[in-house]
């Protein structure tokens, strides 16, 4: 018979489990070492976004002298392959493969797309930065490959990694073991974007060659060691495959009654109506209330908070029993709320009144990340056999990326067009200042979030049970 373990061990253990994020998500089955070997093929996401839309930015621009024009669309490229998502999702729930394999094939596609893409990268930029060359030309058709292949296998990847990790966790822990791997891929962000600017203090071509090839066999590196075994050898399945319906076969059954097709509205009218600011708070800062670029700085960190606190208040919600949906609409409001007193600080030339409403601004957008993600993850996990998760999750990824590319662009356009308006008086002698363009994108960002709440609200009302699986309390150990 065993001896019984010392009661301060006990506690010792419990404390430890409340206070290291995400301690219980693992399980004898899924134990946290296979989980964070999961994860890795975050960090592989993590590299090629911030070398796409950070570091390649900004040496194209800068370094390279590549019209900005032609940088935004470049960097606009991946974007195209993001409404697929839902249909890279689908065919990875029916796929037929020799070992009975669904998920792992997608992403191996997925990492070689990404590393074709790396290897021309390097070579077809530098030749468009190279006018004076007759083949010039074809630096820009290389380059814009390149741009293409890394964004496809970033999106296959993605979507099918995160249809994996729904397979192998149980039903209770699927929204955290997601939550997760998004953790992992910030951190990922923060190393790859810190490591990178050190590699390029001194910038020279070859550095950039070298920065890009290794980023190419980091990918290959890091996926191969993420999905070794995760998936198990199916026989059955290879024996026996599942016939794959019609994509538009399997949305109408999976959205029959209409929700999941609400929610996804929901995620695209939220999302557009949270992220058409990214790239206006600190101009607006500046340029209407005065702040200094330190201040300006500072509304990065407010705007962290607000997402932190968001996750905090989503966890204490959903562990007493709270509607993800109720919980999206709280999301909502705030952000309506936020960008009403973001539009009266200037009127009111309040600089405390900015921050506030920018650190709502983060409050609400992450109460909205978090109530979608977990409804969506709820949908994907109604289905035991699992024929509609990669569905699910590619359709929830495909409408946010979508949303916020398209959304921060409009939002850089609009204030731009109502800005030229302005100057020439056609809104009157009282609106021809800088204020006027930025306020048109915070109205329109409301009205986007109103259209929002109104289709939420007849969710949160229709489901008046609990989304979240989890009957114990949530703590800091589930905390993306």
């Amino acid at each position: 018979m065993t001896e019984p373990l010392d009661p301060r061990l006990l506690a010792w253990r419990q404390l430890i489990r409340r206070l290291l994020p995400f301690a219980d998500v693992a399980t004898s089955e899924v134990p946290m070492s296979r989980l964070l070997r999961l994860s890795l093929f975050q960090v592989s996401i993590a590299i090629a976004m911030v070398l796409l839309t950070g570091t390649l930015n900004r040496v194209m621009v800068v370094e390279l002298k590549v019209p900005a024009w032609l940088v935004a669309t470049m960097l606009a490229l991946p974007l195209v392959f993001a409404p697929l998502r839902a249909l890279i999702g689908h065919r990875s729930d029916y796929h037929h493969s020799a070992f009975g394999l669904r998920r792992i094939p997608y992403i191996w596609l997925g990492s070689m797309l990404q590393f074709g893409g790396f290897a021309i990268m390097p070579f077809a930029l530098l030749l468009l930065s190279d006018t004076s060359n007759i083949f010039n030309f074809l630096g820009t058709l290389g380059a814009g490959l390149a741009f293409l292949l890394v964004g496809a296998g970033l999106h296959t990847t993605q979507t099918a990694g995160l249809a994996l990790a729904t397979d192998i966790a149980p039903p209770d822990k699927r929204s955290r073991v997601v939550a997760l791997l998004y953790v992992t891929l910030l951190v990922g962000m923060v190393l790859s974007s810190l490591l990178f600017g050190r590699l390029l203090t001194h910038f020279s071509p070859q550095l950039l060659i070298q920065l890009i090839q290794g980023a190419a066999v980091a990918t290959i590196v890091l996926n191969l060691i993420a999905l070794w075994k995760q998936e198990a050898i199916n026989p059955a399945r290879a024996a026996n495959p599942v016939e794959l319906p019609h994509f538009w076969d399997a949305w109408r059954e999976f959205a029959a009654g209409g929700k999941p097709s609400l929610l996804l509205i929901v995620v695209a009218l939220g999302t557009a109506g949270f992220t058409m600011q990214d790239v206006l708070l600190e101009p607006y800062g500046g340029q209407v209330l005065r702040m200094s670029v330190s201040q300006t700085t500072a509304l990065t960190a407010l705007w962290a908070s607000g997402a932190l606190l968001s996750y905090v208040l989503a966890s204490y919600w959903l562990g007493h029993g709270g509607n993800a949906y109720r919980l999206t609409a709280v999301g909502i409001f705030c952000g309506i709320l936020a960008f009403s007193i973001v539009i009266a600080a200037a009127s009111l030339g309040s600089v405390m009144l900015f921050c506030s409403g920018t650190a709502l601004i983060g409050l609400g957008g992450g109460l909205l990340a978090v109530g979608t993600l977990t409804a969506a993850m709820d949908l994907a996990s109604a289905d035991d056999s699992g024929l509609h998760s990669g569905l699910a999750l590619g359709a929830w990824g495909a409408v946010q990326a979508t949303a916020n590319g398209i959304a921060t662009a409009m939002g850089g356009t609009l204030r731009d067009i109502v800005s030229g308006f302005a100057k020439t008086g056609a809104f009157g002698p009282d609106m021809t200042g800088p204020a006027t363009g930025y306020i048109a994108v915070y109205g329109f960002e409301i009205l986007l979030l109103t259209g929002a709440l109104l289709v939420i609200i007849p969710l949160a009302l229709r489901d008046r049970g609990r989304t979240a699986r989890s009957s114990t309390k949530i703590g800091l150990e589930h905390m993306p």
